[in-house]
């Protein structure tokens, strides 16, 4: 999965200097953050409502929307998918708990 991430992420990169008329992403990139937290907002309500209907492929289909969108922002940030496998690697092995107290520190 790891090797779909980074062609997107190559590709939302790319779409930075593309026309906003013949990209959609170029588009959410051109209306900036609030409109791309608005996207977001949207999909996670959505995979909120596709979970509460218990219908797996609407559950998956949305989660790819909300990964997507997610996407988006990081690359609007220029944050770069590895910082986020960084963060996760460095919870990976603390328990939730053990990891909240560590972050009041």
């Amino acid at each position: 999965m790891n090797d779909i991430i980074k062609q997107l992420e190559g590709i939302l990169e790319d779409r930075k200097s593309a026309s906003s008329d013949s990209s959609y992403v170029s588009s959410l990139y051109q209306k900036g953050t609030d409109e791309i937290l608005k996207k977001i907002g949207e999909e996670s309500a959505e995979v909120i409502m596709a979970a509460k209907d218990d219908v797996k492929d609407k559950i998956i289909y949305e989660v790819a929307d909300l990964w997507f969108h997610t996407l988006v922002l990081l690359r609007h940030k220029d944050i770069e998918v590895d910082k986020i496998e960084q963060e996760l690697s460095r919870r990976f092995g603390l328990s939730g708990l053990e990891e909240k107290a560590n972050r009041n520190k």
